[in-house]
């Protein structure tokens, strides 16, 4: 729910809007809300200067939000481990009678604790999680007008947010990693503190001036002061909770180990100039140059310097068609340059718990490098911009590529140094693509229009090299063998792990037992996180006071690897592992009664040929589909998908009924999203769910199914 307001006088103008959200989870006991309050104004204290500012407050309430990954994760049960016969009703009845942690799995008949997994419902209203941020975004600026064609401004501006976040597990979980330092614990209370804090001051002085009747300028030199300041502080319970139910610190069985602090700060000063000129208002060249120095680096390597120019010339006037509204092709060339992660360029020592009275201090397992360079990227641009037809057909296309090089990362070291890795800069990656906007409007009348936008993206991307006697740099290794990796020569994001072993002839090896023969090693690559392209087709109507629209976007290519089917087809919790043999029998049955399967493959003869496989085996211990009998490949899904992503359909009100009612508009609509899965591969879940949005991509585990949104929608305007 939201409103706004605005208003002003001659000199003075503001515009305020307050924004509510109250957001149940599709797990029980999780809940978001949101404040959002945001004013801005400006106000003319003379013909020639003007000042104006804005302030942001956002409070944000979660709860019970949904772990991801393996462990702790509720949907790691349904997709990984779940025995089907359980009625999950049963579980809440279970919790709500008693109370305790009684579930499907306990440890024995006598002992009624669970072995592995939590009682869902006792995991949702006993261990759930909690978080509040408050943020406050705003600035004040001054405009001065100095004198005709040169102007001064300066401003300052904070980014301030308070975050709280709390963890429980109460006393009769399954014991598992908590807290700080991640020991095994049965129960405990965790919160972490994090105080953020970004300033920046800016001041800039701009220039316009005609140079000719034909050549105008434009020029412009600043500076900016960015200081950033994080205060992050983890303290947990030690042992568990001695009293059941009281989540405090103070709470604790054993004395709490040392907390986690970590106060970082960040300064980077820069200065900035750039010009553009314009010819006939058809031809324009702009440069920038900015120089940074960064409190991040070697105080002797702490500046760069990056430039660009970008070009971008007008001919629709030169070629006088009446159907060519605009005609435009550019030319961009840009560097970017970018410094170091905090403490990266000097050993920073942790104090751990004392013993036996002494105090322990120990280094970070990433060992610091004073020698460290700012990373650069540098990127080339090139496009045509067509507009046809009175505008009813519009074009937008582009080539890029941009190499970037010196970047900054842990490189894996041998421990015999004392250190797991060290900052290092390596190598150089490249991204190469084009970009495509296609517009049109088919239909086009009074009381009807049909307007397609039609996009298209494909990236390549490579890595070039990664430095002396380095062929890969391992992002992540993650649960079931799997590593995400930066391979020289090859896309960013490359899968490896187990393979199946293949004849000449690329045949799955089947071995005497009849079963797969799986590569004696888990370093194969097996996939790549980059699709081969995105698209999207957007098509929108309206018809008198009607509109509607509906969007379907794509992914194609690139593939992802799913813990969940690696683990339940192992578990015979997939439809998957119960189906009619090549006999018409259930595949669970005996092989004395029908059952079994004939893996498709090739077997060795003992001449070194290789035949078709006829041997069948047991397939009533479901392993044989799963992790068991099965290489990481037989893992790999393609990730490609087409969605139903947006659709929107809306009245409003006309003008003959909003004067009667004192209104200037008023519009109704229904809208949806993430409404329907056209087509996808990977069975049982939707491709597009993943670990997160940085490099760890590509991997799956106890995804929450994707939601279906819909809502209805009143704008009213007075």
């Amino acid at each position: 729910n939201g409103f706004n307001v605005t208003g002003g006088t001659q000199k003075s103008t503001f515009f305020m809007s307050y924004t509510n959200t109250d957001q149940k989870g599709i797990l029980p006991n999780s809940s978001l809300k949101k404040n959002n309050l945001s004013f801005n104004a400006s106000y003319q204290i003379s013909d020639k200067l003007k000042f104006s500012g804005s302030a942001k407050y956002i409070n944000t309430k979660g709860k019970g939000r949904n772990s991801t990954g393996y462990s702790g994760n509720q949907m790691s049960s349904f997709r990984q481990w779940w025995q089907m016969n359980v009625d999950v009703n049963k579980q809440k009845e279970l919790y709500d009678l008693t109370g305790q942690n009684i579930t499907w799995n306990p440890h024995s008949e006598d002992d009624l604790s669970p072995i592995y997994w939590d009682n869902i419902y006792w995991q949702r209203y006993e261990n759930y999680q909690n978080d509040e941020r408050n943020r406050v975004i705003g600035y004040a600026q001054l405009d001065w007008n100095i004198m005709k064609g040169l102007d001064f401004m300066a401003r300052a501006s904070v980014d301030y947010y308070s975050t709280l976040r709390e963890e429980r597990k109460a006393v009769g979980s399954v014991s598992g990693e908590f807290g700080v330092g991640r020991p095994e614990a049965g129960s405990g209370y965790d919160r972490r503190n994090i105080n953020f804090i970004e300033t920046n001051y800016d001041a800039m002085f701009k220039y316009r001036t005609d140079l000719t009747d034909d050549i105008n300028l434009s020029a412009m030199m600043g500076m900016n002061m960015r200081h950033t300041r994080n205060d992050y502080l983890h303290v947990s319970t030690n042992g568990g909770l001695a009293v059941p139910g009281v989540y405090s610190l103070a709470n604790s069985v054993d004395p709490m180990l040392p907390p986690v602090e970590n106060l970082t700060e960040i300064g980077v000063n820069g200065i900035f100039a750039s010009a553009s000129v314009g010819y006939k208002n058809m031809l324009f060249v702009d440069a920038t140059i900015r120089r940074d120095v960064s409190s991040t680096l070697p105080s002797d390597n702490n500046a760069y310097i990056y430039p660009s120019v970008s070009t971008s010339f007008l001919f629709q006037d030169l070629l006088g068609f009446d159907w060519l509204n605009l005609g435009k092709v550019r030319l961009n060339y840009a560097q970017v340059g970018n410094d170091a992660p905090w403490g990266s360029i000097q050993d920073t020592y942790s104090i751990n718990a004392p013993f036996n009275g002494n105090p322990i201090v120990g280094v970070s397992g990433s060992k610091r490098n004073e020698n460290l360079k700012p990373e650069l990227s540098s990127s080339i641009e090139t496009g045509l911009e067509l507009s046809m037809f009175n505008n009813r057909l519009g074009l937008d296309f582009a080539y890029y590529k941009t190499n970037t090089v010196d970047q900054i990362v842990p490189l894996s070291v041998s421990y015999a140094t004392g250190f797991s890795s060290k900052y290092v800069n390596v190598g150089e990656v490249q991204n190469s693509g084009i970009e495509l906007n296609l517009r049109g409007t088919a239909i086009q009348t009074d009381d009807f229009s049909w307007d397609i936008v039609l996009n298209y993206a494909r990236n390549r991307n490579k890595v070039i090299s990664l430095g002396d006697d380095i062929d890969n740099l391992q992002l992540a290794s993650l649960q079931g063998g799997i590593t995400i990796n930066a391979r020289e020569g090859e896309a960013y994001g490359a899968i490896q792990g187990s393979d199946y072993v293949y004849d000449d002839k690329g045949n799955k090896v089947i071995g005497a037992n009849g079963y797969y023969e799986i590569s004696e090693t888990s370093d194969k690559v097996i996939g790549n996180v980059q699709p081969d392209f995105n698209a999207g087709l957007t098509n929108s109507f309206r018809y008198k006071n009607f509109t509607a629209s509906f969007l379907v976007d794509m992914q194609w290519g690139g593939q992802i690897f799913s813990l969940d089917q690696w683990y339940g087809k192992a578990t015979g919790l997939y439809s998957s592992t119960d189906f009619k043999n090549d006999l018409g029998n259930p595949v669970r049955n005996n092989i004395s009664d029908g059952g079994g399967i004939i893996l498709p493959g090739v077997v060795e003869n003992p001449d070194g040929t290789f035949s078709e496989n006829t041997k069948r085996v047991e397939a009533n211990n479901y392993s044989i589909f799963g992790y068991a009998r099965n290489p990481n490949k037989g893992f790999i899904y393609d990730a490609s998908y087409v969605k139903l992503r947006e659709m929107s359909i809306g009245y409003s009100l006309p003008k003959s009924m909003l004067s009667k009612v004192a209104l200037k508009g008023a519009t109704f609509s229904i809208v949806g999203s993430n409404l329907w899965i056209i087509y996808k591969d990977l069975p049982d879940a939707d491709p597009e769910a993943s670990q997160g949005a940085g490099n760890i991509q590509g991997w799956q585990s106890g995804v929450l199914p994707t939601t279906r949104n819909i809502g209805f929608n009143v704008s009213l305007q007075f």
